[in-house]
C-alpha cells in the first residue's frame, strides 16, 4: 500500500504544470470529446509508466550494491529541482486528429511520446527501483496522473486560473526531497 500512496501522491503533484497536464488542456480545448481524451490519457499512462516501472525495478535487482541505492535517493532529490522548473507548450501548434486515427489514438499516442523522459516518466523509474512492488508502483503513478489530468481535460482553462501551480511544483518538490532525504537517512541507518 505503501508503494501505491506513494507513488500517487508524488506523481499527481510532480504532474501540476507539467507538459502533459497541458498537453491534455490543450486537447480538451482543441476537440472538446472528455471521454475518448481521459481513456487515452489512461492507456498511455499504463503503458509508459509500466516500463518505467519495469526498467527501475530491473535496475534495483540487478544493482544491489549501496552506490545504487544512494543514486535512488540522488534521484529523487534531483527530481525536487526538477519539479520547480515549469514545463511550457506551444498552444497556438495546430492541432488535429489524422483522419483515421480519432481523439482516443490521437490523445494515446501524443501522451505516450510526450511523456518519454518527462520527470514523472524519471520519477516512475525511481520509484521502480525504490518499491518492490511493480504493480503498486504502475497503479500508483497512473492514479496520480489521472488525478492530476482528469480535472484539467473536464476544467481546463478554468481550473489553470484557479489552482496555484507553483504551490503545488513547491509541494511536490518538497515530496521528492523529503523522500531522497529518507532513503539516505536509511542508508546510514539512522531511521533505527
Amino acid at each position: 500500500m505503501e508503494a501505491l500512496l506513494t507513488s500517487a501522491a508524488l506523481v499527481a503533484l510532480a504532474e501540476m504544470g507539467d507538459k502533459t497536464q497541458l498537453l491534455a488542456m490543450l486537447l480538451a480545448t482543441r476537440f472538446r470529446k472528455p471521454v475518448p481524451i481521459i481513456l487515452g490519457i489512461f492507456g498511455a499512462t499504463v503503458a509508459n509508466h509500466f516500463l518505467a516501472a519495469l526498467v527501475g525495478h530491473s535496475i534495483a535487482g540487478v544493482l544491489t550494491q549501496p552506490w545504487f541505492r544512494y543514486a535512488v535517493a540522488a534521484s529523487f532529490i534531483l527530481m525536487a529541482g526538477w519539479t520547480l522548473i515549469p514545463d511550457k507548450i506551444d498552444a497556438d501548434a495546430p492541432l488535429k486528429a489524422p483522419s483515421k486515427a480519432g481523439v482516443f489514438m490521437t490523445t494515446l499516442v501524443a501522451f505516450f511520446l510526450v511523456e518519454m523522459g518527462d520527470k514523472t516518466q524519471v520519477a516512475t523509474v525511481a520509484l521502480g527501483a525504490r518499491f518492490d512492488n511493480l504493480f503498486a508502483v504502475t497503479m500508483g503513478t497512473t492514479l496520480g496522473m489521472m488525478i492530476a489530468n482528469v480535472p484539467a481535460v473536464l476544467f481546463g482553462e478554468a481550473l489553470a486560473k484557479k489552482v496555484p501551480m507553483r504551490a503545488l511544483q513547491i509541494g511536490a518538490a518538497l515530496l521528492f526531497l523529503l523522500l531522497g532525504l529518507w532513503m539516505l537517512a536509511d542508508l546510514q541507518g539512522w531511521l533505527g
